[in-house]
C-alpha cells in the first residue's frame, strides 16, 4: 500500500471531477463521510464505489455514526439509533442486558453501514460524562463510571467488528472532561495525573487492543500544559507507553478551531508528535491541498497499524436485521418498566 497518512472528507453527495483528480493524485489513506455527503442509500452506495475507485483500492470510508446527537445516517432511509447514556441508564438496572443491548445496537449499525460500503465507524466514544464540564460530550458518554464505559465501549467495539466494520475508539486520552467545545475553542484539563489515570484514561487503557482511536485536541497540563495532546509528543508517548495502546492513532479534525497554525504545520506537528494518520473533514480544497503537500506516504510502523486496521474489517457473518432490533426495543424497554 503506497497511500498518504491523510483522510479527506469532500464537498457533496456526488464526487466532481476535481476532487477525483486531487484524490487520485494525493492518495489519502481513507475518507470520512458526512450528512452532507448522503441523499439515499444507493446514492451513498455509489459514492463509495467512486471513492474507491479515485485511488485504485479498497480505502476505508469512515463515519461517525455513534447514535444520539451524533448520527450521519437518520431517518427516513436509516434508524434513528439511541445515544449512549442510554446505556448507562440501563446497565444501572441490569449490567447484562446494557451489554448485550450494546452489542446489537453496533451489531445493527454495523449492517447499516456496510450495506452502502463504510466499512469504518468513528465510535464507541468512551469519555467520561462529567458534571460541569461542556456539554460536547453529554449524552454521547455511556455514564460517570470507568469501569461502565469499558464495558459498554468493549461490547460496542465488539459488535461493529463483528458486522465487518473497524471501530474507532476516541477522543483519547479522554475529552469528558474538558472546559470547552474544541471544535470552536482549545480546552484544557486541570487535574492530576493520579485523578485522570484513575477516571478519564481508564477506558481507553482497558480497550488499548483496538484497531484504532482518535485524538482530543485538548491540553491536559498533567501532560504537557502547552500544547494540545494531538501535536504533543509527550502526550503520543503517555498514550503509546502508559494507556499502552498499540492501534492506528489518528488526529481529531484538523480543521477544528482547538487548533492554529497553517494547515501545513497542523499535519507536520500531528505527525511529528507521533500520530499516524491526520483527519481533515470539511472537503475544503485548499486545506486539503495543504495537508497532501505536508503529510508522507505510510510506512513503517504507522503503515503495519493501517494494515491491521484494514484487517479488522472482516466479511461479516449472517445476522437477522429484524430479529435484533426486535430484541434491543425488548431489552430498552426496561427503562421504561
Amino acid at each position: 500500500m503506497n497511500a498518504r497518512a491523510a483522510i479527506f472528507g469532500l464537498n457533496g453527495p456526488v464526487l466532481d471531477p476535481g476532487e477525483r483528480d486531487f484524490f487520485a493524485d494525493a492518495d489519502p489513506w481513507g475518507f470520512i463521510l458526512f450528512a452532507r455527503n448522503v441523499n439515499d442509500p444507493k446514492q451513498l452506495a455509489r459514492l463509495c464505489v467512486t471513492l474507491r475507485d479515485s485511488v485504485g483500492r479498497n480505502a476505508p470510508i469512515f463515519i461517525d455514526q455513534e447514535g444520539g446527537r451524533v448520527q450521519r445516517l437518520r431517518p427516513p432511509h436509516w434508524r434513528n439509533a439511541p445515544p449512549a447514556g442510554v446505556f448507562g441508564l440501563l446497565y444501572e438496572q441490569d449490567a447484562e442486558a446494557a451489554k448485550e443491548a450494546v452489542w446489537i445496537n453496533h451489531r445493527q449499525l454495523a449492517a447499516e453501514l456496510a450495506a452502502s460500503g463504510i466499512d469504518a465507524d468513528c465510535a464507541p466514544c468512551l469519555d467520561l460524562a462529567i458534571r460541569g464540564a461542556d456539554a460536547v460530550i453529554g449524552d454521547r458518554a455511556y455514564g460517570e463510571d470507568p469501569s461502565m464505559i469499558a464495558a459498554l465501549g468493549r461490547a460496542a467495539m465488539d459488535g461493529l467488528m463483528a458486522g465487518g466494520v473497524a471501530p474507532v475508539i476516541k477522543h483519547i486520552p479522554g475529552h469528558g472532561r474538558a472546559d470547552a467545545d474544541s471544535h470552536f475553542h482549545l480546552p484544557r484539563v486541570r487535574e492530576p495525573i493520579e485523578t485522570l489515570t484513575r477516571t478519564d484514561f481508564a477506558p481507553f487503557a482497558a480497550l488499548k487492543d483496538a484497531p484504532m482511536a482518535m485524538t482530543a485536541h485538548i491540553v491536559y497540563d498533567a501532560l504537557d500544559p502547552g500544547t494540545p495532546a494531538t501535536m504533543s509528543e509527550t502526550a503520543i508517548k503517555y498514550i503509546r507507553n502508559e494507556i499502552g495502546f498499540g492501534g492506528l492513532l489518528m488526529t481529531d479534525d484538523l480543521s477544528m478551531k482547538a487548533l492554529s497554525g497553517s494547515f501545513e504545520e497542523r499535519t507536520r506537528r500531528s505527525l511529528q508528535s507521533g500520530c499516524d494518520v491526520v483527519l481533515h473533514c470539511n472537503g475544503d480544497r485548499g486545506e486539503m491541498d495543504a495537508i497532501a503537500e505536508a503529510a508522507p506516504l505510510l510506512s513503517d510502523t504507522a503503515l503495519d497499524r493501517a494494515c491491521a486496521a484494514e484487517s479488522s474489517r472482516e466479511q461479516a457473518e449472517p445476522y437477522d436485521v429484524s430479529k435484533g432490533q426486535a430484541r434491543l426495543e425488548r431489552l430498552l424497554s426496561r427503562l421504561a418498566a
